[in-house]
């Protein structure tokens, strides 16, 4: 646990937090523009590309334990600048590289400066927001989202102006650089816990909030990954506009997190829970509404359900006391990656057994387990 003397205070460590929050979402999505240039480089075919996309995950989720482990003996400060400067090494490569053999290694460090900095960063959040004595997860979450808008749209947009690949995430590269370095101060010397513990099995409350991350993951993905697919191919519309189910559900979620926080000390975490499941359930049944717009609109329901229901959970991970506390958020961060990554080719298999509509239906039911579960264990802030 942390002592009095060790604990942070005041702004200038949530505001550090908050950058930190906003380099995680800038570095991850500033690779999304250059993925049809890894694929015209090497290439490969959607398969291939498919397979190489694993690397990442598994990168990220093959270091979140000892991230935890190492945030808890050497402090969040040394691992989120070590995940920044692996991002910096690694993103430079993969705007460049052509080979397989060589994409396959930096995706999975790439992955792995991705991972560390999820868990150290939310590990840091967790003790500011602690500290504060009020809820502030859902403005740091919103915070990534803000940097992930920032990171994709900045890179298509210098790409767009003519930009080399290499050119364009050089400048991306400078803003993760310069924000860290901004940040790095007032980062915590410390974590949450000192014993070391590399991987534990979740048990108890954080086996239920992993499990309720998974499913809120598994749903985030599904709409990355599904709903162009379910608007061109079901309700007819463009694949020029295609993407905008999805920007739809990344705005309406990026401004319920930035106001999260009001919200969830006025409701209460439970109640949030229940009432952000319901939402998000009801934006997957509105999608079945033979109607485009209507699609429009459920996909931007499920961003406002889905919004504050994940810091919330992570919020809740530094009051239980059945694990160690790294330990859990390291478990609980990677059962969320497990969801993500799991998720759209569950859903391709429900959709090829039946149809896109009832896989929608069936994460339906799962966000509304999500909303009843979340009282067993979220209690007001």
């Amino acid at each position: 646990m942390i002592s009095a003397a060790h604990a942070p205070s005041g702004r200038p460590h949530q505001i550090a937090t908050r950058i930190v929050f906003f380099v995680m979402g800038f570095g991850v999505a500033a690779w999304a523009p250059l993925i049809p240039f890894v694929k015209a480089r090497a290439g490969i075919g959607d398969d291939i590309l498919g397979l190489l996309l694993l690397s990442l995950g598994a990168g990220s989720m093959l270091t979140m334990p000892l991230a935890g482990a190492l945030a808890g003996r050497f402090g969040c400060r040394l691992v989120i600048v070590l995940a920044a400067v692996l991002l910096c090494i690694t993103l430079p490569l993969l705007a460049t590289l052509s080979s397989l053999a060589g994409l396959v290694p930096v995706l999975l460090l790439f992955g792995a400066g991705v991972g560390a900095a999820d868990v150290a960063g939310n590990i840091q959040a967790i003790i500011v927001e602690r500290d504060s004595g009020r809820p502030m997860m859902s403005g740091f979450h919103g915070l990534f989202s803000l940097g992930g808008i920032a990171g994709a749209g900045g890179v298509s947009l210098l790409l767009r102006a003519g930009a080399s690949p290499s050119g364009a995430i050089w400048i991306a590269i400078a803003v993760i650089a310069l924000a860290t370095a901004v940040a790095a101060p007032r980062l915590l010397t410390h974590g949450l816990d000192k014993d070391g513990v590399v991987f534990a099995v979740p048990r108890g409350i954080v086996l239920l909030i992993g499990a309720l991350c998974f499913i809120v993951f598994l749903a985030e993905g599904a709409v990355l990954d599904w709903s162009g697919v379910f608007l061109t191919a079901v309700r007819g519309v463009a694949a020029s506009d295609a993407g905008l189910g999805y920007a739809a559900f990344a705005l309406t979620m990026t401004v319920s997190r930035l106001i999260g926080d009001g919200i969830v000390a006025r409701l209460g975490g439970a109640r949030t829970i229940l009432l952000g499941g319901i939402c998000a359930a009801a934006g997957f049944m509105v999608t079945w509404v033979p109607d485009r717009h209507a699609a429009f609109l459920g996909f931007a329901l499920v961003g406002v359900g889905c919004a504050n229901i994940v810091p919330i959970l992570f919020s809740s991970v530094g009051r239980q006391t059945v694990m160690p506390q790294n330990v859990a958020v390291a478990a609980i961060t990677t059962l969320g990656y497990a969801g993500i990554l799991v998720g759209p080719a569950g859903i391709g298999i429900v959709a090829q057994w039946s149809s896109l509509e009832i896989a929608f239906l069936l994460l339906a039911a799962l966000l509304l387990v999500v909303g009843v579960s979340g009282r067993g264990f979220a209690r007001r802030q």
